[in-house]
């Protein structure tokens, strides 16, 4: 880089000239619920914020400290604003309509506040997932219609890594441009300009002690991954950290593919389309890449409830068709 170029000075240039600055500066007041949550992240060990919050959230899951705290951060920056007409976490059972006393805003926020928290204890990288829509009826305060869109329908989506340095990944339909927090100068830098899958890819991420849950498709994918069946250039590497983020940052940087596939007791898999799959799915699109559910595209679906699941298979699009391929050859065999 030939200068510092700062994430608000990166906003504001590429905002359209007939930008009234409410999405432009949403973005920023996203940038700033990261610093927030980067500042207790790395200072997670030394104060009394790591294990468990004592509750579970609406999917069951045991709440983190840390996780209540990055949830009750993006909703208290937010909500006041006037840039916002309703949010979703994956984190709270309801959507969250702006609250009376505040002017109604354009657009809606779903958010994941800290993917892959259980690694919050053993130091692991974990992650924020945010996406931005276009609320539906401007006239009206913000509905559960306004929440529930398809990806196709995303203006922004992104992610935040809390790893050995914090880095903030977005996109508004343009490319994928990556930031660093300077945390001497408490602010993201960019660093990674038009940020593309790299092809060929290197890696691919997958948990498999859950192999034997898998279905014979998505068997017969991994094998052709690992070059046990028949494809060109070399086997890809496994790596698998278990916090999405993560994954898909490093594939993102390195090409290859994330999967979470359907188990034989759970159909609709585990990945969370509104917080998880859909925003990761817009960045891998603009990357250059390519997300389905195995069968159809993940920005296609329909989401019919805040917490819907899927089965997810993201990244290198030449990757992401092979495993629909299998799959589609599986149905045929079963028909």
């Amino acid at each position: 880089m030939s200068k510092i170029v700062t994430i608000e000075r990166f906003i504001f240039d590429y905002q359209p000239d007939y930008a009234r600055g409410e999405f432009t500066n949403l973005l920023y007041d996203i940038a700033l619920a990261a610093k927030v949550i980067a500042h207790k992240t790395n200072r997670a060990g030394l104060t009394d914020i790591l294990g468990r919050a004592g509750a579970t959230n609406i999917q069951g899951e045991q709440q983190q400290k840390l996780d209540v705290f990055a949830d009750d951060i993006i909703f208290r920056i937010c909500d006041h604003t006037g840039r916002l007409c309703a949010m979703a976490s994956e984190e709270r059972d309801e959507f969250m309509p702006i609250p009376e006393q505040y002017k109604k805003g354009s657009y809606v926020l779903v958010y994941d506040p800290l993917d892959g928290s259980s690694n919050i204890d053993v130091n692991v990288s974990i992650g924020t997932i945010f996406g931005v829509y276009r609320c539906v009826d401007w006239d009206l305060r913000g509905r559960i219609e306004d929440v529930l869109q398809p990806g196709r329908k995303l203006v922004a989506a992104g992610y935040v890594l809390f790893g050995s340095s914090t880095m903030l990944v977005y996109t508004t339909g343009q490319g994928v441009n990556g930031f660093t927090l300077d945390p001497e100068l408490g602010e993201f830098l960019l660093s990674h300009e038009n940020m593309r899958l790299p092809d060929p890819p290197a890696y691919y991420s997958v948990n498999h002690a859950y192999y034997e849950r898998w279905s014979p498709g998505v068997k017969r994918y991994l094998h052709w991954l690992q070059g046990s069946e028949e494809r060109e250039g070399k086997p890809l590497s496994s790596r698998y950290i278990g916090s999405l983020v993560a994954d898909f940052h490093r594939n993102l940087l390195r090409g290859g593919v994330f999967c979470y596939p359907a188990e034989n007791n759970k159909p609709e898999g585990k990945i969370r389309l509104l917080y998880e799959a859909g925003p990761l799915a817009f960045l891998a699109e603009q990357a250059g890449g390519y997300a389905s559910n195995g069968r159809s595209p993940i920005l296609d679906i329909e989401p019919t409830d805040l917490h819907q699941r899927t089965p997810l298979f993201v990244g290198n699009r030449s990757l992401v068709y092979q495993v629909e391929k299998f799959l589609q050859d599986e149905d045929e065999a079963d028909s």
